[in-house]
């Protein structure tokens, strides 16, 4: 048998510490950036399991994490260097509480609620005994990273489970209170400093006889002096006061003395400078581009494709396209059942590529989807899809050596080059927004600053003057100094059509053909164009339809609620007249992904009886194109 260990750095005194201690320990871990914390806790889940005379099995084990891209690492480290720990199933918040609800109730639909509203609801439900009445059961120990971002509903529901459960169980939680960059999603401005500390706190004061409290306090990400030039402010940012004036305080001298070092570091420059383009086109390892909004990694994404260099806008934490693998597999088979085996064949042979280890793939998905006798249910597998209960594990980003990022998309993420924009200062903050909270910002740059394994450069702020948010849609737009003045709009996860399959609705071709196009032509950052199909709306609040181009060929059309924002960012006011644009251009291929839409419709387009196919997901900014002549109509005549 092969050692699973083989190849894994071996423990240092400070992770055996935690590794070694007993399944009902309370236990609190402290880990700094790049401080070897998930390579401790794949240890730690095996000592769970493998105890000999109390060990746990799988079921009694409830690992949860923040983000999506901390649950992927943690499961990809457990399938490579974990032993028994290969059959814990790790989870976010989100998930998690959306399977109980569904656990409990299965008839409501859960789906339609916002994250805070099933998590509130999750809450509730841990109070009413979900979580015993539950498949799983009780859990005999509870495993939560990243709690430094646990603040607001999310920080009520982990409460209320470790209280539910206070009596028999154990817990092993982890995290680090100069990484927590997530205290904005707390609405009330006076609680965010208050929330930074505040879970740590709860726990103390709840087991001040029993909580063990543990360390890890060595660096494996930083190579080089560059690297970790901003790891010794960790300690400073730990200990941020939670009242707010003295919070802010001692948060502004912190994010001026990380300004200060970020400013020892060589600079690139203006982004369109010939020598920078150049550099990010020829370096040869993983490199990101950290910008502390979203507005600056819009436009900096726009300007490095106007300038040829491929790279990947970073999603948000909370989108998870499910992949395209997953419709062609579904495409491919017409059995209600699938073997393991039929399964590796479908996935070796069709036009898509999955990413990550194709036996992990085949377990994960047998989680959501399990059959009788060892098989998947392929139609387990569509409702997962359609009810947003894919595997977030398998949700992989695609490679890219490049990738543009805000700060808070990159958590838990590292790169071998980082390149952070240039800070503005706490004042020069204040006058472009009516309120900050400097202990962030200089959690954030911190963040930012201790991503980096080698190099760590930096390059000038790009120009948002024009670019807005639009409250009621909570997209970006491009606006001038009139509120009717709007030339663009950015790109957000649902912006295509669901409901049929490309070719069927809104535009003729055929659906098979199309989907082998989409598979074999269409890659991330592909140039997308949005054109107007006619100037007859369809509805009092929504734009007229869209059809989605890619090199002149049609792929798809635009959602309904792409063409409600499209209305409510241009109706300036109840007697404005809007001139829809013919095109809007800019926008670009995120990734192809698979989705559950009608399956009458997919039957009829001849993709199968499972009502899956592929589409292309937008991102990028898209600027307005009025052109008399140009719409779809027209062009087809």
């Amino acid at each position: 048998m092969t050692d699973a260990y083989l190849g894994s750095p071996p423990l240092t005194e400070e992770q055996a510490a935690v590794v070694e201690q007993p399944w009902d320990t309370r236990l609190l871990v402290t880990a700094g950036a790049g401080a070897g914390k998930t390579h401790a806790l794949v240890r730690r889940l095996d000592a769970l399991m493998r105890d000999e005379e109390e060990a746990l099995e799988a079921r009694e084990i409830l690992v949860l994490s923040f983000s999506r891209a901390a649950v992927r690492e943690l499961r990809e480290r457990i399938a490579l260097h974990g032993r028994e720990a290969r059959r814990v199933r790790v989870q976010t918040f989100d998930s998690w509480a959306y399977a109980l609800l569904r656990s409990e109730q299965p008839a409501e639909e859960w789906g339609t609620l916002r994250f805070d509203e099933r998590i509130a609801a999750a809450t509730e439900a841990i109070l009413r005994g979900a979580v015993e009445e539950s498949e799983q059961g009780a859990p005999a120990h509870v495993v939560i990273d990243e709690v430094q971002d646990l603040v607001g509903d999310r920080r009520d529901m982990v409460e209320t489970l470790l209280d539910r459960f206070q009596d028999g169980c154990g817990f092993t939680v982890v995290g680090d209170g100069a990484q927590a960059i997530f205290g904005f999603q707390v609405s009330d401005e006076d609680a965010r400093a208050a929330e930074t500390n505040y879970f740590f706190d709860w726990l103390r004061a709840s087991y001040p006889d029993d909580l063990v409290e543990l360390h890890l306090s060595a660096n494996f990400r930083a190579r080089t002096a560059e690297a970790s030039l901003a790891l010794p402010i960790g300690a400073s940012l730990q200990r941020l006061p939670s009242e707010t004036s003295a919070s802010d305080a001692a948060g502004e001298d912190i994010h001026r003395g990380l300004t200060d070092l970020l400013r020892t570091c060589p600079s690139f420059g203006a982004v369109d400078d010939p020598f920078t383009l150049d550099s990010l086109r020829d370096f040869r390892g993983t490199c990101a581009i950290l910008c502390r909004d979203n507005r600056q990694a819009l436009v900096l994404s726009e300007a490095l494709f106007s300038h040829g260099v491929p790279h990947r806008l970073q999603r948000d934490l909370q989108d998870r396209p499910v992949p395209a693998w997953v419709a062609s597999v579904l495409r491919g088979t017409g059995s209600t059942t699938l073997t393991e085996e039929r399964f590796q064949e479908l996935l070796g042979t069709g036009p898509v590529s999955p990413v990550g280890d194709r036996s992990r793939i085949w377990r994960s998905l047998r989680g959501v989807a399990a059959a009788p006798r060892g098989l998947l249910d392929v139609s387990a597998v569509r409702r997962a899809v359609a009810q947003g209960r894919f595997p977030d594990d398998l949700a992989a980003v695609e490679p890219a050596d490049l990738v543009v990022s805000t700060v808070h998309r990159a958590k838990g993420l590292e790169f071998d080059r980082v390149i952070v924009i240039e800070p503005a200062s706490t004042a020069e903050l204040r006058k472009q927004h009516s309120h900050i909270d400097p202990g962030a910002e200089a959690r954030a740059l911190y963040v930012a600053m201790t991503r980096p394994r080698d190099d760590l450069f930096r390059i000038d702020a790009p120009d948002t003057l024009l670019i807005r948010r639009d409250r009621s849609t909570g997209r970006h737009y491009v606006g001038g100094w009139k509120p009717y003045q709007r030339f663009g709009i950015s790109a957000s996860a649902q912006d295509v059509c669901r409901e049929h399959p490309p070719g069927t609705d809104g535009f003729t071709q055929d659906p098979g053909a199309l989907q082998d196009h989409l598979a074999s032509s269409v890659a991330p950052g592909d140039a997308l164009v949005v054109r107007l199909q006619h100037g007859m709306t369809m509805a009092v609040d929504q734009s007229p339809p869209y059809t989605v181009f890619h090199r002149d060929r049609p792929v798809a059309v635009v959602s309904e609620r792409f063409r409600q924002d499209l209305y409510t960012s241009l109706k300036v006011n109840r007697t404005w007249d809007i001139n829809w644009p013919s095109s809007i251009e800019g926008f670009r291929v995120d990734c192809l992904e698979s989705v559950a839409g009608s399956t009458a419709s997919g039957a009829r387009a001849g993709l199968g009886e499972h009502g899956m196919w592929m589409v292309p997901r937008m991102s990028g900014l898209g600027r307005y194109r009025w052109t008399a002549g140009n719409t779809q109509e027209e062009s087809d005549r």
